[in-house]
């Protein structure tokens, strides 16, 4: 049977990634799983310079899903090229970079550094991250400030992009198509959405940020939702996350339209879930007789 997908001019093995910011770089979970069975490795947010984060604690759980507020630490990309590369680049699957920045000039200058690297499989655009205080947010729900951004890292690199959306606006439709409009040659859908827990017992917020993003199993329905939404609006391949812990749960967001999936908050409890999913999806395939997961993309139906 065959798995595999194409997002712009990238060709994964098969469609079940790893979300950005879950996963690190790669390398700390290389003991842990076989990295070369994901469709591709996703790697955390890297900005132009080091990013030192925000203070901690960073992290809450809540009632199926975790609020955090890492801040986008990173090492900025010389620190991320010196470091991480040298492991990432001797991977058999792409290595999907995730870029931010504070300007669309910071964006366009990232873009182009890796661009310059070599060997990068795609760039994935972080303009929806909602626990910083600048950057993200802003760009993610601003539909002219969206299509600044995606047309100038277009302009800055041949590379695949992939812009993820943000989930904080009325109506996702004009970003996912502003987005294509720019450039883009696939959608992340989704990010994390804001929100907050307290303690209690001292009455202080739960995060040394007040609030933070929120991910987890609790999500997946407004994100399935999104991803439909989105679907029906772009012709670019989506790839689709928010709560996937199984193959059933990746298999919803393909037949919502995504093309590929990417587990996120799954792997800080069971680092083996993407591989998981990917054997389910086999075994699904195999029990409905389907040679091809291109044959249920999109298959939802909806009419009476």
């Amino acid at each position: 049977m065959n798995l595999s997908v194409k997002i712009g001019a990238l060709t994964l093995q098969n469609p079940v990634t790893v979300a950005s910011g879950t996963f690190g770089y790669g390398v700390e979970y290389a003991q842990l799983i076989d990295l070369n069975q994901l469709g591709a490795v996703v790697v955390k947010g890297i900005r132009l310079e080091p990013v030192r984060g925000n203070l901690t604690p960073r992290t809450v759980e809540v009632t199926s899903g975790l609020i955090n507020a890492i801040g986008l630490q990173g090492p900025g990309v010389d620190g991320f090229i010196r470091k991480y590369w040298p492991f990432l680049k001797e991977l058999k699957v792409p290595t999907i970079i995730n870029i931010w920045g504070t300007t669309v000039v910071e964006y366009a200058e990232v873009a182009r550094r890796f661009d310059a690297l070599g060997g990068v499989g795609a760039l994935e655009l972080n303009v929806s991250c909602p626990n910083i205080k600048e950057g993200g947010a802003h760009f993610g729900t601003d539909v002219k400030l969206l299509g600044q951004v995606v047309g100038a890292c277009r302009k800055a690199t041949k590379l695949p992009l992939i812009t993820k959306m943000s989930p904080n606006v009325v109506n996702i439709t004009p970003y996912a198509k502003a987005a294509e409009a720019a450039g883009s040659d696939a959608l992340s859908i989704m990010n994390s959405f804001p929100a907050m827990a307290i303690d209690i017992e001292t009455r202080r917020p739960s995060l040394a940020n007040v609030s933070g993003g929120l991910t987890g199993p609790c999500i997946k329905p407004i994100a399935v939702k999104l991803v439909w939404e989105a679907a029906k609006a772009v012709k670019i391949p989506i790839i689709g996350m928010g709560g996937i812990q199984s193959a059933a749960d990746a298999i919803e967001f393909l037949m919502a339209g995504a093309t590929a999936v990417a587990v996120g908050t799954a792997n800080f409890y069971e680092p083996q879930t993407a591989l998981q999913v990917i054997a389910g999806l086999r075994q699904f395939m195999k029990q409905k007789g389907i040679g091809d997961v291109r044959e249920f993309i999109g298959s939802v139906q909806t009419g009476k």
